[in-house]
């Protein structure tokens, strides 16, 4: 019997497996905890998907595939779910955050299911709502809602995807006939990649180039129906199947192009923008650009969606791969008996970090999720609120997809051949998750956004701070570089530290330290960028633009310390709640292990700018080996307190079945 050095409990460890003591970390709490502030609506989510009708078979073909997923559409609908975000009228609460926390766990049963869905209720139908009027919302919203209609979004074309605003399809409005005519004038300007648009799909939302009185008005949304009953396309209306994909293969997605197709005046979706019958255009938003952006901003809901759901999907494969590992011995230990895998240090350093990852991303998309609810149910709906949402799920989505792709991918290969048969899932859930990383924004592209925003930031400090206020701002800034370059930081932390291992990794572990070095790898490094991105006279708008593309890489990197950055104070924010100690304790050392890798990952930047000495930058791995020790033996409990059953888990290797494989060869030797 010991004493865990995390919680101070008693622990006792058994052959082969090493258990939480009984008087530790309360694993219900956490639990509470990591199902987040829609606990009641996550539960039932997980409840449904239990279903096996609901489930991903690996024995259909494309074709059979989406058929069973457009009719699990109605087993959600059933369900009555899937209505929630929607308003009174339409069967619905108006929980926006409730619903995003529905469709996450959708990924356990079929990630082809959850993108389907959110192509129906979250694209189409949420276009109409969002950027339609009463009159959208009294025609076409039902019929969305209820299934009569399906839909496509016919927003990316095969020459466009990220640069949106360069959309080549027109739709010009004809004052003779009150009609808009949309037109694809060439093969670039397809509508390419629609979800529903294959097969399925009786209207399109299909984003254009409102042209009227011969002026282009910018982009804007039209209810476009585009086939009839018996799924033949009306007239002007053509397109193709995109065909069998890398992963995803229930969503039909599919290619649209449309010649002098014509559609009413009325069905421009015209909250932000409208023509009159003589073809006047008016908007209450008078700048094309900030239009523009407003009107994207409504489809936020995308990308903090798919954030929650990449972060289920690496659940999955985080408690698939602990679970075996649990499991699973190879090669005899000193002892004479075969190693558990998880006792393997390494094996520890290749899972247990990314399982603090994904317990940060948990966090920060409860975060993430309230900041949504608030704006989107008119809570705290303003200017700014709607600004920092986009920037937070833009940083957000791009982390959780990334760190949701590697973690799949670290868990197969730890799960050795095993991790490779379609029964375990890895391969499967590696391909339909590949694509969160390019669709509802590239993840480059969004951490471009992010990194502008961070630049726009400190414009916006020196210009707050005036004249000499700037200039203090920035000579602090130099005088803070120059001394960390000549070693005064570094000297600095060895005093503080004693000098020795133990207090640097004392040091290390401390939040503000933490909270420190995490904000400097954002503040340094936009302070290091914003002077060669600084307009002024002489500085001509190519030689800007080529100074950009010479820092876009320490931009976007960043950005990504600063989605990082979020993740950690969201973790703390977390363990600062928490107010059992023992539990409290293990969530701080699972806080300090994501702090650390973090760290750890960028343990060059720091050490060339004189941020951390010598002496902390080796405590910085040799820390990280020893938390990722204390917090083995919580290994287990910790990935199972996430809450997935073993209908949401599916895979052979962490049905029990190894266990019970290797007490049969234990008892036969």
């Amino acid at each position: 019997m010991t004493v865990d050095s995390v919680t101070g409990a008693t622990m006792t460890a058994e052959a082969g497996a090493t258990r939480p003591p009984a008087d530790g970390p309360d694993f219900d709490r956490i639990h509470d905890a990591l199902l987040g502030s829609w606990k009641d609506v996550r539960l039932a989510a997980r409840a449904r998907t239990l279903d096996p009708a609901l489930h991903r078979r690996d024995d259909l073909l494309v074709a059979d595939h989406r058929a069973r997923v457009t009719a699990q559409l109605q087993v959600l609908l059933d369900s009555g779910a899937v209505r929630l975000p929607f308003p009174e009228a339409f069967g619905g609460t108006g929980d926006a955050g409730g619903n995003l926390v529905a469709f996450e766990e959708l990924v356990t049963a079929d990630p082809s299911l959850q993108i389907k869905a959110g192509v129906q209720w979250g694209l189409f139908a949420a276009a109409i709502l969002h950027l339609g009027t009463r009159y959208h919302h009294d025609h076409f919203l039902a019929d969305a809602v209820e299934l009569r209609t399906f839909g496509g979004f016919a927003m990316t074309e095969t020459g466009h995807g990220s640069d949106v605003a360069s959309i080549a399809t027109t739709a010009t409005y004809d004052p003779a006939t009150q009609e808009f005519v949309i037109d694809t004038p060439f093969r670039a300007a397809w509508k390419d990649y629609i979800g529903n648009a294959a097969v399925d799909a009786r209207a399109a939302v299909v984003f254009a180039q409102l042209v009227t009185k011969g002026e282009r008005q910018g982009v804007h949304a039209f209810f476009v129906p585009i086939r009839d009953e018996a799924g033949a396309f009306l007239p002007g209306v053509g397109g193709e199947d995109d065909g069998p994909k890398s992963g995803l293969n229930g969503v039909d997605n599919g290619r649209l192009h449309f010649t002098g197709v014509r559609v009413p005046r009325a069905n421009l979706l015209d909250r932000y923008g409208s023509v009159a019958p003589d073809g006047t255009y008016s908007s209450p938003i008078p700048s094309q650009g900030r239009r523009f952006f407003t009107m994207l901003g409504t489809l936020v809901q995308g990308r903090v969606s798919l954030a929650g759901a990449s972060n289920t999907g690496a659940k999955i494969a985080l408690q698939i791969a602990l679970t075996y590992a649990e499991q699973r011995r190879q090669f005899a230990g000193a002892a004479g008996d075969e190693e558990v895998l998880l006792d393997y240090p390494r094996h520890q350093r290749r899972l247990l970090p990314r399982l603090a990852a994904v317990c940060a991303a948990t966090f920060t998309q409860d975060e993430l999720l309230l900041a949504f609810h608030r704006v989107f149910t008119g809570e705290h709906d303003t200017d700014e609120s709607r600004q920092e949402l986009e920037n937070f799920a833009a940083a957000a989505k791009a982390e959780a997809t990334w760190n949701a792709l590697d973690t799949i991918q670290e868990c197969r290969e730890a799960a050795g051949g095993a991790g490779f048969l379609a029964e375990n899932r890895f391969g499967q859930l590696h391909a339909d998750l590949d694509v969160y990383a390019t669709f509802e924004g590239d993840n480059t592209v969004l951490l471009q956004l992010v990194g502008k925003r961070l630049l726009t930031d400190y414009g916006k400090r020196l210009k707050a701070a005036g004249g000499a206020g700037a200039a203090r701002i920035v000579a602090g800034q130099a005088l803070g570089a120059a001394a960390a370059s000549a070693g005064l930081t570094a000297l600095a932390q060895r005093v503080a530290d004693g000098g020795t291992a133990a207090g640097a990794a004392r040091s290390l572990r401390d939040p503000a330290t933490q909270e420190r070095l995490l904000q400097e790898r954002v503040e340094v490094a936009v302070a290091e960028i914003a002077p060669a991105l600084r307009p002024g006279p002489g500085v001509s708008a190519a030689d800007l633009a080529a100074r950009f593309g010479e820092h876009q890489h320490a931009l976007i990197e960043a950005a990504r310390a600063e989605a990082r950055l979020r993740q950690w104070r969201a973790f703390t924010r977390a363990v600062e709640r928490e107010t059992d100690a023992p539990t409290r304790a293990l969530l701080a050392l699972v806080r300090d292990v994501f702090a650390l890798q973090v760290i750890e990952r960028d343990l060059g930047w720091y050490l060339v700018r004189g941020l951390l000495s010598r002496s902390r930058g080796r405590a910085v791995t040799r820390l990280l080996d020893a938390l990722v020790a204390r917090m083995r033996p919580h290994a287990l409990p910790l990935v199972e307190a996430f809450g997935y059953e073993q209908g949401h888990l599916r895979a052979a290797i962490a049905s029990g079945a190894e266990a019970a494989r290797q007490a049969e060869a234990r008892a036969a030797r």
